[in-house]
């Protein structure tokens, strides 16, 4: 049984090889219960490996790792229970409505009155007034905000997030991160992979820097930053970004803002 002193993620030592090609190379990672860590790393760095070992979909070809005090090889049915994975795209059924989707996770899960946990998620992540329309009208943002609400279902401890935003627009971005900012103020524990530094910085309370199989650095930003040398001060005039400028185009600066 887990205890408040054992992380809700430890991996130790992990291995993974596809055929004759090394993946991950003695991976160590805590993740606490209730912090939002970021898994941060290149394409092929072996972040989507890694998630899938500790979703029980991979298994390791050594070393350990528990999620929420269970071993993924040897309590694969209890990891399940504590943990929900959203992947790189949004796994909705388009022919369903929004509230469809919803009602049949929380029935698969055999929740009682699944409409109500439906209808609970909908407004969580501000879909409610789209709860009736088919997932296929859904924008990007609103299909990957239905997909992040279908994996709250039965309200998992632990929450695995791979690449959330991959294909987003720019404020479908900001839409994701404030669900993800929302579900760590709730006390849910956030492993988030992605390969996008601002979305690390903006979101994360510890980074972990997934290179070649390895984690190299692990840490706050402030620890990860204190190692580079002292920032030589400038006087320099600030231009706006693409991102500042599409934001203060389209009238959602504000939105933008308060996900800050």
């Amino acid at each position: 049984m887990r205890t408040d002193q054992v992380p809700a993620i430890r991996v130790r030592g992990i291995e993974k090889s596809f055929g004759d090609l090394p993946v991950l190379r003695g991976v160590d990672l805590d993740v606490a219960a209730g912090a939002v860590v970021a898994l941060l790393g290149a394409n092929g760095a072996g972040k989507t490996t890694l998630v899938r070992i500790l979703a029980t979909l991979l298994v390791a070809d050594a070393g350990t790792a528990t999620v929420h005090g269970f071993d993924v090889r040897e309590q694969a049915a209890e990891v399940r229970a504590s943990i929900s994975l959203t992947g790189q795209f949004a796994a909705v059924d388009e022919i369903l409505t929004g509230r469809e989707n919803l009602v049949l996770v929380a029935r698969l899960r055999h929740l009682p009155v699944p409409r109500a946990v439906a209808d609970d998620l909908l407004a969580r992540v501000s879909l409610t007034d789209a709860g009736d329309r088919r997932a296929s009208t859904y924008s990007g943002g609103m299909r990957r905000r239905l997909d992040l609400a279908m994996s709250l279902v039965g309200a998992p401890p632990v929450v695995v997030l791979d690449e959330p935003t991959t294909g987003l627009d720019p404020q479908a971005r900001i839409e994701v991160w404030h669900e993800i900012k929302a579900l760590a103020r709730g006390g849910t524990t956030v492993l988030l992979t992605t390969q996008h530094l601002d979305e690390a910085e903006r979101l994360a309370d510890r980074i972990a820097i997934l290179h070649r199989g390895t984690i190299v650095q692990d840490g706050t930003l402030a620890e990860l930053t204190a190692l580079l040398p002292p920032a030589e001060v400038q006087h320099v005039e600030k231009q706006p970004s693409l991102e500042d400028v599409f934001l203060a185009v389209t009238g959602e600066a504000t939105t933008e803002e308060e996900s800050r």
